[in-house]
C-alpha cells in the first residue's frame, strides 16, 4: 500500500492511497482520479510529503546507515524545498490581502463575502480571535527568495 499527497487546480489537497505505483499511474491514466472538493478530474498532481518515508526497523536499512531521510541536512533540506512548492503555490493561487486577512477572513466565514482563497498577515491577537470564532487558517514559513529563484 502506497499513499500519496495529491493536490488539485482548485486549490485542494487530499491523500490517494493505492496499491502501488504502478496502480497510482493506471488510474491517474485512465481519468479515474477525482477531487473531493470539486470533482474535477483535470490538474490533479502529486505533491512532496516530507514526513512520509519508510524506514527498517530500529531506523536502519540493511548495510546498517540510516535512510538518507533521516539524515538530518536531508531532512532539512527536504523539508525548506516543500515550504518553497507550497509558497509559489499560495503566492500564485491566492489573492494577497495583506494586513485584512482578519477583516475577509471573518467576512468570509459569515457569509458576508463569497469564498475565496486569501493570503495575508495576522498579529497575534488576530490568532487567537480566530481560533476563538473557529475560523480554520494555516501559517506558513516565509523563507527568503533564493538566488536566481
Amino acid at each position: 500500500m502506497i499513499v500519496f499527497d495529491l493536490a488539485c487546480e482548485c486549490g485542494f489537497f487530499f491523500e490517494g492511497w493505492f496499491k502501488d505505483h504502478e496502480e497510482f499511474a493506471k488510474q491517474e491514466r485512465e481519468g479515474l482520479l477525482i477531487c473531493p472538493q470539486c470533482q474535477g478530474r483535470q490538474c490533479l498532481r502529486k505533491v512532496l510529503s516530507p514526513v512520509a518515508y519508510q524506514k527498517k526497523s530500529c531506523g536502519t536499512l540493511a548495510d546498517g546507515k540510516p535512510p538518507a531521510e533521516m539524515d538530518p541536512a536531508r531532512l532539512a533540506e527536504s523539508v525548506e524545498q516543500t515550504i518553497r512548492i507550497i509558497q509559489e503555490f499560495v503566492e500564485k493561487n491566492f489573492e494577497d490581502v495583506g494586513s485584512d486577512f482578519t477583516r475577509k477572513t471573518l467576512k468570509i466565514h459569515y457569509g458576508v463575502e463569497e469564498p475565496k482563497n486569501i493570503r495575508g498577515v495576522v498579529t497575534q491577537a488576530e490568532e487567537k480571535m480566530l481560533d476563538k470564532e473557529g475560523i480554520p487558517y494555516l501559517k506558513i514559513p516565509r523563507l527568503n527568495k533564493k538566488e536566481g529563484h
